[in-house]
This record gives C-alpha cells, structure tokens and sequence, in this order.
C-alpha cells in the first residue's frame, strides 16, 4: 500500500505556507535598504545600527530550539498562527518606531516571533505530504521562498522608499500575515506529539544561554577581532551549551532529543549544511563588497548584480526533487557541489581588473548548483526524524543555516579580513596621517572613505592597493571554500550513498509491505489525539 498523495487543499495549504517562508529574507533585504533613511530620521549612532540588524537574528538562533519543540508539544499550527500574530503586531511596533531603542526591541520582538515560522511550516509540510516524491516537491517550493523572497525584497523594497516613508517596508509582512491568519486554520492540518509531555523550562532558559551568547561572539569576533568581550560570549556560550547537553540527556522528556543525531543520515546533512553555510554566507558577504568597493558599483546595483543567482537558485531548488526521483540523494547533491566547488576555484582567478560579471556569473552557477543540497538535504533531516519529533528536527536545519552563516563570517570571513590587513599593512602610501592609515588599513571601506580626503594621486594609489588586497582576501576565502564544501562532498559520498533514488525506495515499500495503513498517514489533529 503506498502514501496517501496529497490533494488540492494540501496543495493550496502549501502556499499559505509560502507566506511567511517568503517573509523571512524579504524582510532582512528592505530592512538594508531603509536602514539609512531610519537612520537619518531616528538619529542612529553606528552601534544601534548593528543591533538594529543583528538583533532579528540573535533571537531567531535563541528561539529556535524551543519554538521547534514546542510547536511539537502544542500544535503546529497552533504555533504558527501565535507566531504570525506577534510578527504582525511586531511589524507595525516597528514601522511606527519613535527611537532607536524602541526599533531594536520591536526587531527582537520580530526575531522570537520569526523563530516560529520556518519550523512550524516546514514541519507542517512533512505532516501534509506524505507520498516521498511530493514531501520532497513541497519542501523544494518551500525553500525556493527564501530565494524568492530576497529577489522581491530589494525590488519591492525600493518601490516603497521611492514613494513612501520607511516605516512603509515594514507594514509590507502585515497583510501576510492576517492572509495567514485567515487561511491557516482553513487550510492546515493540526498536528502536535500524542504524548507531549512537559515543557522544560530549565532547559528552554540554558539554550538561551548557550545560544544567545555563542552567536553574539561570534558575530563580534568577526566584527571586532579577539577582543575580551566577544571572547568571554564564546566561553558562556560553550559552557551552557555543555549543561543543556547533560540535561537533556539526563530527561525522560528532553527540549532537544540527543537521539536524532545518532541516525546517520540526519547528522550527515546536519553537518554538511554547517559546513556549506559557513561558505556560501561568507562568500556572499565579500562577493557584495567586491561589487561596491572593488567594481564601484552602487548598492541597488550590487543587489542586481545577486538577482540571477537567486532567480537560478528558485529554479534550482524546485527541480532538485524531480531529479531526484531517478539519481541517488548522494551522487545528486555530490554533483552539485561538485558544481560549486568549480565556481570557488573561479574565484580564486578573480583580480581587481576581473569586473563584476565574472562574479555574477559564478554566483549564478553557485545558485544552480547548491538546490540539491538545500532541498533534499532538508528532506533528508525533516525525514529521518518520527513524526511527532519533525518540529524538533526542522528547527534543527534552521539552526545549521544559521550557525554556519555566523560561524563562517567569524572565522573564514576573519581569514579573509586577516589577509586584507595583512597586505595592504605595506602598501600604504606615506604621507598619509596615522589615523587615515588605520582606518585604511581595517577594511576596503574604511580605504574608500579616507580616500576621498586626500590628493588624487595619493588616494588612487590607496585605493589600488585597497582593492589588491581585499581581492587577494576573496582568493583565500575561496579556497578555504574549496575545502570545506570538498569535505562535505567526502562525507555525503561516504556516508549516504545507501539511499536511493525516490521511485525506487518507494518499488522497494510496496514489494516488502513496508507501507502503513491509510489511517495512520493522515496528518493527526488535536482532536484526534488522546487527551491528558
């Protein structure tokens, strides 16, 4: 007997659940865009600015451990819809901020409430889909939101501020919000664990600590150097993160259950996407600066310069499960590495005299490329895991995404940075007054700012000198990234090449008898459920 397939109503539940997927990056591309007009308007030193920025993604790391169990303890979407109020509400705090401080608290309002989002819809669509090739479909449209959302982002973002004031890029989530709102509980099924148990608050508030502070340093180590503060958020970090390990093994009923990373597959993919996460965040960071300081391209034009790897990236990933259907999960996202790896040993050519295309062009190919992965490792971790454990496993991906992004712009973005440093140390111009020295000598935009306080001709060999060094940075960074995504490919070649395609693992369930009954495929409701 094979999975029940889902029908229209899931289908169109699916796209609800696009809502917000969509959101999430749509949201962090205008926040960029408006953050100079609510600076000039709010009065923002460079510090708020920071927090303004990185306060979103602090909470959406810290919560999300616990949003994921506890939309498994609650309802799913029962959290989903809590979670879109509070962005709402949160959205429109934000629009209508009178102070810096009042926009970083209406941010981190939007953080707790966004770390509701990616793992209540993603586990939503492992209940909802229950036949391999439409689960692995739905999460490749899933993740194909997220591209989707960084290309309307700047677009759209843009519209507004050109006629609107920048409180407008904010209220923009609002109406998807009550769209949500209004459909969900039409739409989508309820699902939470038969047996939830308790919630841990001990645990819940040791996360907190391992997480909150880990990612703070992380974030200030790449920002700050070894400095003792962003030293001292690691240590925190690393010793709660030790507690909350011994807890939950301690627990008849964990917040986070130790057992799903003894199944091989999970763990693998886990890993693997920590480890592409690390790059392709990075990568993406020098890529933009190369854009406006190496290539003199203003900011809309670097963003652009993004939109056909992000357009390719779409297509990508919601094609990588159709393919899938016929070559193994291994060798399909083996080879798309493959594919990125080529890209990164491109950019180890890059110079200063290179120009923009060849990067848009290599971006593009990374877009193309790294669908497999993104998708069906996804599929991968959501599967591995029971059901009633799927919103645990779904805040786990997001977590990997988010850890690595913050982990690879730590250390192979401070490689980069250290190489920068490094070289431009002695090729500074003489002549130049210390502070313009140290100032140039800390980042390719520092260089661009002192420049334009000096004599042409000194300045044109600063900057010279700046893009020189800075692209030399690019080259390593692309190197490290050869060897990190090499490492992934290694690991998933070893590891997973058991798998196989989707038609087949689905011949092998009917000829066995592996299949369950109808009955119990169908996603579960509340009132389904046992009562406690």
């Amino acid at each position: 007997m094979t999975a029940v397939r889902a029908t229209r109503r899931e289908w169109a539940g699916l796209a609800v659940l696009a809502l917000p997927t969509l959101l999430i990056t749509f949201d962090l591309f205008v926040l960029l865009l408006a953050l100079p007009y609510l600076s000039a308007d709010l009065k923002v030193n460079s510090t708020e600015q920071l927090w303004i920025l990185d306060i979103y993604g602090f909470m959406v790391g810290g919560f999300l451990i616990t949003m994921g169990n506890l939309g498994d303890r609650i309802g799913r979407r029962k959290l989903l819809m809590f979670g879109a109020t509070a962005f709402g509400v949160a959205s429109v705090i934000s629009a209508y901020s009178t102070s810096p401080e009042m926009l970083i608290a209406a941010r981190a309002l939007l953080g707790i409430a966004g770390a509701t989002l990616a793992p209540s819809t993603l586990s939503l669509i492992s209940n909802m889909f229950r036949d391999p090739k439409q689960m692995g479909v739905a999460i490749g449209i899933w993740a194909g939101c997220f591209s989707l959302g960084a290309i309307l982002g700047p677009i759209v973002g843009g519209v507004m501020l050109e006629h609107f004031w920048w409180g407008s890029v904010f209220l923009l989530g609002v109406p998807v919000m009550v769209l949500l709102l209004v459909l969900g509980p039409v739409l989508l099924p309820e699902y939470r664990a038969p047996e939830p148990g308790r919630l841990d608050l001990t645990s819940v508030a040791m996360s907190l600590a391992a997480i909150l502070p880990f990612i703070y340093g992380v974030k200030e180590l790449a920002r700050e150097g070894w400095a003792p503060v962003p030293i001292a958020g690691l240590v925190v970090g690393l010793v709660f993160g030790v507690l909350f390990v011994r807890r939950q093994r301690a627990l008849a009923d964990p917040l986070l259950d130790l057992s799903l990373f003894g199944n091989r597959d999970f763990s693998t993919m886990l890993l693997s996407l920590l480890a592409y996460g690390m790059i392709a965040a990075t990568t993406l960071l020098f890529i933009t600066q190369y854009f406006e300081s190496v290539s003199g391209l203003s900011p809309l034009q670097a963003a652009l310069g993004l939109l056909p790897g992000m357009a390719i990236a779409v297509v990508s990933t919601m094609v990588s499960p159709i393919l899938a259907r016929w070559i193994r999960p291994a060798y399909l996202i083996s080879g798309g590495l493959v594919g990125v790896v080529a890209s990164m040993v491109w950019f180890t050519q890059i110079d200063p005299d290179s120009g923009p295309t060849s990067l848009v062009i290599g971006f593009a190919v990374i877009g193309l490329c790294d669908g497999p992965l993104l998708t069906l490792g996804t599929n991968l971790v959501v599967g591995s895991a029971p059901p009633e454990k799927a919103g645990s496993a779904s805040s786990m991906a997001q977590i990997s995404n988010e850890f690595g992004a913050a982990l690879g712009v730590a250390t192979v973005g401070t490689i980069g940075t250290f190489v920068y440093r490094t070289q431009i140390a002695d090729s500074i111009p003489e002549g130049i007054p210390a502070e313009a020295a140290k100032t140039a000598g800390e980042s390719i935009a520092g260089a661009g700012a002192v420049a334009g306080e000096l004599p042409a001709q000194t300045a044109s060999t600063l900057l010279t000198a700046a893009r020189e060094a800075f692209t030399t940075g690019l080259n390593v960074v692309a190197v490290v990234g050869v060897a990190l995504v090499s490492i992934a490919i290694v690991l998933i070649m070893t590891l997973l090449r058991h798998l196989p395609p989707m038609n087949e693992a689905d011949q092998g369930a009917e000829e066995d008898g592996q299949a369950t009954d109808e009955e119990s495929l169908e996603p579960q409701t509340v009132e389904d459920l046992p009562q406690r």
